[in-house]
Parts: structure tokens; sequence; C-alpha cells
């Protein structure tokens, strides 16, 4: 049974577990330096290993692409159409754009885009295999214009390589864990270097690329998934089946909902219990509630906003738009009783590659803004140069940089 607490209470739970990455970053560390140093031979070692690979290479050959979209069914494609279209209109609202500014006569300034040239998309596979992820980190990177996508699973089932076929990315390698992140971040003969490597993983994924981070663009260290639901009523079957939807994702999960009514907290609790009996997924589902989930009981809205932001949740369920204003600290925001958390993960078009762990605090989720880089431009006329160049040579002395200031007395003593 999930437990009712009172809001003071809450802050135990608030504060969540920290990850175990100093472990997982010593197991994989040698793994790094293999591939590393060797390369291909390192890498099909760890593949055979841990990924039971029995090919003779790491890439799926097209054949095995395009066979694997024949063997989908109609509703899926359908599916993941749908989702497509949405996920690419979005990624599109969020690419940064080209802009040029004339701040006084003779100086011009302005930003390019460029697209990343080549980017991996690790796409999770161990127990439950993950196409709308691979749609979430492949599609804003073709947005984008990102020239090479890869896509790395450890379990290349129908669902992710038709998938792919559709997507029309071919470079897809059977291979996971810290030995696909190293592939990447060094490259191999088979396995070309990425500029960022983007998506969820296990620890060992997750510590890896926390020691790779500055050798190769990562997106961010992802921590177990969770949901923060604000609510002082509504329908108990729904936000129990929220709570559990989050719940069966890993046992590491954690659902919570914060609400003002005691009646709404005991009533959703029985719900709960209810349906998690003819789950599939129940026993993970139970674990993830019993041990990292609760209903937290608070005075009033204003409470549960604010530890909504301490909390910093990677997805917030608010009950209407009165409280969005307030919102600091979110990965995505799912408004209204008819705006499930499922829909954002699978179709609605915002990406579900989000922060966790409180790491919205410092960004949101994965964007086609991060498959891109915003380059400076700046053009001096003469004129803008002499204006300028008192407020230069000053700045350039004051540090010490005498060349600095020279390089531009220069220009005019000409």
């Amino acid at each position: 049974m999930i437990r009712i607490i009172e809001g003071k209470q809450a802050q135990r739970l608030l504060r969540r577990r920290a990850q175990r990455l100093a472990e997982a970053e010593n197991a994989v560390r040698p793994i790094l330096e293999a591939v590393r140093t060797r390369g291909d031979r390192a890498l099909l070692e760890y593949c055979r290993r841990f990924d039971r690979l029995e090919r003779a290479t790491v890439r799926v050959p097209q054949a095995e692409l395009d066979s694997a979209y024949r063997r989908l069914p109609p509703e899926f494609r359908r599916a993941v159409r749908t989702a497509a279209a949405n996920i690419s209109a979005y990624a599109r609202l969020q690419l940064p754009r080209p802009k040029v500014l004339a701040p006084s006569p003779g100086l011009k300034l302005s930003q390019i885009v460029r697209p990343l040239e080549t980017v991996a998309a690790y796409i999770p596979a161990g127990r439950y295999p993950l196409p709308s992820t691979l749609m979430m980190t492949a599609i804003p990177a073709r947005v984008a214009g990102v020239e090479t996508v890869c896509v790395a699973t450890p379990r290349p089932m129908d669902a992710i390589l038709g998938t792919a076929r559709m997507l029309k990315v071919s470079a897809v390698f059977e291979m996971g864990g810290a030995h696909a992140i190293a592939a990447f971040a060094y490259g191999t003969r088979t396995v070309p270097r990425a500029d960022r490597i983007v998506g969820p993983g296990n620890i060992y994924v997750a510590a890896a690329k926390k020691l790779l981070a500055g050798e190769v663009g990562i997106d961010f260290i992802a921590g177990p998934t969770e949901i923060l639901i604000i609510a002082e009523d509504g329908n108990p079957a729904w936000l129990a089946a929220d709570m559990l939807a989050q719940a069966e994702h890993d046992v590491d999960a954690s659902a919570i909902l914060l609400t003002t009514s005691r009646k709404l907290a005991r009533t959703v609790a029985s719900e709960i219990e209810r349906r998690i009996g003819d789950l599939e997924t129940a026993a993970v589902a139970r674990q993830a509630i019993q041990r990292n989930s609760a209903i937290i009981l608070v005075d009033s809205l204003d409470e549960a906003v604010e530890l909504a932001n301490r909390f910093a949740p990677e997805h917030l369920s608010l009950p209407d738009r009165r409280l969005l204003e307030r919102v600091r600290h979110a990965g995505s925001v799912f408004i209204g009783p008819h705006s499930p958390e499922a829909a954002g993960d699978y179709a609605a078009g915002p990406n579900h590659v989000l922060p966790t762990s409180g790491a919205a605090r410092l960004r949101g989720g994965l964007s086609a803004a991060d498959f891109v880089k915003v380059i400076s431009v700046q053009e001096l006329a003469p004129n803008a140069l002499a204006r300028l160049a008192p407020a230069i040579t000053t700045l350039a002395r004051a540090e010490g940089l005498e060349a600095h200031a020279r390089s531009v007395e220069v220009r005019l003593d000409g």
C-alpha cells in the first residue's frame, strides 16, 4: 500500500537517494580505456559478453532494417507516423534562428546556426524495447539538420529496427552499456565518432556518459524516472493510473501525489491497490510504489507548488493553468485531467528525454537546439571600430594585455 504522509514529513522522501555512480564509474573505467585503445576488438568482446552479440560486426545491415519494417503491424506504423509528425513540429519550434542586429552605425552583429555533424542516440532495450525513445532522439536531430544520426541498442527488436527504417536512420549498431558509449565517444573502425551522445540508460551508461563528458557532448546524466502530481480533487482512478504508469518503468521510479484532500488521498491509495492487481508489470510497479512513492497531504496549493519547485521533478502534473506561472523547476509540465504523462511519452510532441534527480533546476528536456551550434558573427566598419576603440583599449590594458590594445590602435593610426 502506498504511504500517506503529512507535508512536514515530505522532506525525507523528496531528498532523493544518491545514485551509486561512484561504484559504477569504477566498473566502467577499464571498459572505456579498452575501447579507446583497442577499438573494435574490445567492443566486440564486450558486446559478446554483455549483449550476447552473435553477428560478426556490431553494424546492423540495411536488409535487417527493411525486413523488420515489413513485419511491423499497420497500426504500429500509423502510430509512429502520428507521433513523428508532432515530434517534428515541436522540434522545429525549438530551433534557434539566424538573426542580425545593428546596435550602432557600422556595427553589424549576427548569429548563424549550424548542425552538429554526427550524433548518437542510445536506445535502451532491457526490460522494455523503446522505439518511442528512438523517435524522441533521432527526429529532433534530423530536424536540426544533423547529417549522420547513429543508434545503439543492445537488443535490436523489430519495433526499434523498423522504426529506424521509417525514420531513415540507417546507422544502427547492436551494442549497449558503457562500451557503446565509449565507441561513440572515441570512434572505432566500425562506429563513427559522435559529436554528442543522447538518450537514457542504466547506471553504467550514466557513469560512462559522466566520465566521457568533455571527450564528447552529452545531454545529461539520467537517474530514475519520476512524476509529481498536484491535485485538490479529481478522478481518483485517473490519478492512480498516472502514478502506476510511472511506477511500472523501474523499481527505482517514484510517483508522488500532493493533495489538500485527505479523502482524495485515501481513495487514490485504494485505487492504486485495486488497479495494481491485474497489471502485467505489477512486480516492478509495486516495488516502486512501496519504496519510493507517496501521497503527501499539504495545507494549500501554495505549499504544493513550493514543494514541487524544491523537488524539480522530471514530470509535473498540474490540475489547471493557474499554477503554471509559479512553476520554476520541472522537466515537462502536463496541465489538466486530459493530459496524462503517457501522452508526452509517446505522441504529443515535446521530448520525453528529460532531466531527472533535480537536474530540472538547470535545464529542460532534450531539444532540437541540443543538436546545433549557434555561432556569433561580428562585422565592424572603420567608424564603428573607432567608436569602440577607447573601451577596447582601456579594458585590454586593465587586464595587462597590451598587444590586444595595439591590435586596435594600429588600424586607427593608418
